[in-house]
């Protein structure tokens, strides 16, 4: 199991940027593939991102392509989301997720660790 903690969330104004942060515990967090998800009010939890356990391939859903990089430090068992551009359609929860084995997925049933979530509030 990974026990998993997630930072950075709060308000921003759209057009601007913050960068969450997960920090990974437990069992060997580099062995696996780290993922976010939202979910915003009303709505079911999404894919976001996810790279692969050496940080050699990423995925991005088509929403925020071009405005969000994910990136991990396997030295500090962290995993970062810089958001670019934010738009008020990105205000949700963040969830940080730990993936079953190393490689990217987009399908939450492959995480099997998850974070608390961080609020992020884009106001327009």
């Amino acid at each position: 199991q990974v026990q998993l903690v997630e930072s950075g969330g709060g308000l921003v104004q759209a057009g601007g940027s913050l960068r969450l942060s997960c920090a990974a515990s437990g069992r060997t967090p580099s062995r696996y593939a780290m993922g976010w998800f939202r979910q915003a009010p009303g709505k079911e939890r999404e894919f976001v991102t996810a790279i692969r356990s050496d940080g050699g391939s990423t995925s991005y859903a088509d929403s925020v392509k071009g405005r969000f990089t994910i990136s991990r430090d396997n030295t500090k068992n962290t995993v970062y989301l810089q958001m670019n551009s934010l738009k008020p359609e990105d205000t949700a929860v963040y969830y940080c997720a730990a993936a079953r084995g190393p490689y990217v997925s987009t399908l939450q049933g492959d995480f099997g660790s998850w974070g608390q979530g961080t609020q992020v509030t884009v106001s327009s």
